[in-house]
This record gives C-alpha cells, sequence and structure tokens, in this order.
C-alpha cells in the first residue's frame, strides 16, 4: 500500500558502540529508504534520556506515560513515522538493553490498546501503511542466537500496531566493523530498507517471518 502523505522512516539505533554492526546496518537501510524516496531520520538511543517504566499504572488512565524524560519526544514519531527500523544488537542472548528500556515504555500502548481498548494509531489508512524492519547483528556462534528476541520485537512492533515487519540479522559477528567483512551484508540491510518503502509481495522465508510474529 502507498501512504498518500509521503514515507517517512525512523531509525532506532540501539548499540551503545556508535558505528558498530547494527549501527553500520542501519546506516545502509536507511540510505536504502532514502534512495526509494523516503524522508529519513537516524536516532541514537543511547544517548537519550530514557527511565525505565516504573510499573505505576498510571498509563491505564488514559494511555500516556507521566514520566517526563526523551520518550516524551519519542512517542510521537513511533506512532507517527510510516516506516520504523529496530537496529538492536544481541547481547547476553536479546536484545541490548538500550533497546530494551525503550520496548518497556510502550507500556503505555499496551494499556491504551488492551486497558482502554483504542488503536495506538487511530487513523486506518496509515495503520495499513506502517511497515517495521528489525536489524540485529550477534557475536555468537549459533544462527539461534536471535531465537529468544523474537517475541520481544513482536511486542515492539505490535504495540506499535506495525504488522508488516522484516528482518536481517547475522551472527558470528563481534568485533566493531565486522559486518563490512561479511559478503553482501550491508547491501541486504540497503534493499530491506528500500523493501520498507516499496514492498514486494511477501514470499518464502520472508513470509515466515512475518506470520511467526502476527
Amino acid at each position: 500500500m502507498k501512504w498518500s502523505g509521503g514515507f517517512r522512516v525512523l531509525g532506532l539505533s540501539c548499540s551503545p558502540r556508535a558505528g558498530g554492526n547494527t549501527d553500520l546496518m542501519l546506516d545502509s537501510a536507511l540510505e536504502g529508504a532514502a534512495g526509494a524516496g523516503a524522508r529519513t531520520e537516524k536516532v541514537d538511543v543511547p544517548g537519550l534520556d530514557i527511565h525505565p517504566c516504573q510499573a505505576c499504572n498510571a498509563c491505564f488512565k488514559d494511555g500516556r506515560c507521566i514520566q517526563q524524560d526523551d520518550m516524551q519526544t519519542l512517542y510521537p514519531k513511533l506512532l507517527d513515522y510510516e516506516g520504523v527500523i529496530l537496529a538492536a544488537p544481541i547481547f547476553s542472548m536479546n536484545l541490548a538493553a538500550q533497546a530494551k528500556i525503550l520496548i518497556d515504555r510502550l507500556q503505555c500502548c499496551w494499556s491504551k490498546k488492551f486497558v482502554l481498548k483504542e488503536h495506538t494509531v487511530p487513523d486506518e489508512e496509515k495503520r495499513k501503511a506502517r511497515r517495521g524492519l528489525w536489524l540485529s547483528a550477534a557475536g555468537f556462534d549459533r544462527p539461534d542466537v536471535f531465537e529468544p528476541a523474537i517475541v520481544t520485537v513482536r511486542y515492539f512492533f505490535g504495540m506499535l500496531e506495525i504488522s508488516t515487519r522484516e528482518r536481517v540479522t547475522y551472527y558470528n559477528v563481534d568485533e566493531k566493523g565486522a559486518i563490512t567483512k561479511v559478503p553482501g551484508a550491508l547491501e541486504e540491510c540497503r534493499a530491506a530498507g528500500a523493501r520498507l518503502v516499496n514492498p514486494p509481495e511477501p514470499t518464502g522465508e520472508e513470509q515466515e517471518w512475518l506470520s511467526s510474529l502476527s
């Protein structure tokens, strides 16, 4: 579906290592999205002041978080941009803490959906147009290293009402910049960024991934 308002892509760099593997993957994906005609913005999540969720349940009243930190400027972008890229590496067998703290703060979106029974993105046309991409690198030499994070990523996109999702992940990539030595890796990220803006019909493995997050 083409979004009539113009496609915008928000890239969330959640690695604490600037210029690290996941960060480089995100830069390539944003290049691809921009090349496909999108307006892009990159956010350095570790540089933001984001407090942990306090489980205070204040958001049960109106679906809003009462904590006054940098999430208050990030919430509108997360819910308004048509494309969202979560670039989050694997630390200790799951998403890095810098990504997880952001995701925990989507409790207010959970409250809006499941307590107040409202959409987090009210506009139906925009909901249908929204698409997501998960980029991740892991140092562990096992292809299933990403499996524990899948449920968390599913939650993240689900709370943002993004039902069309793709992932690009690379394991056994540890040292800073190692992703540049993996043949075709950054090109794949660039292509995924372009697909975020102009998606083909999903088939094969991609369709299986999308279905697993429905």
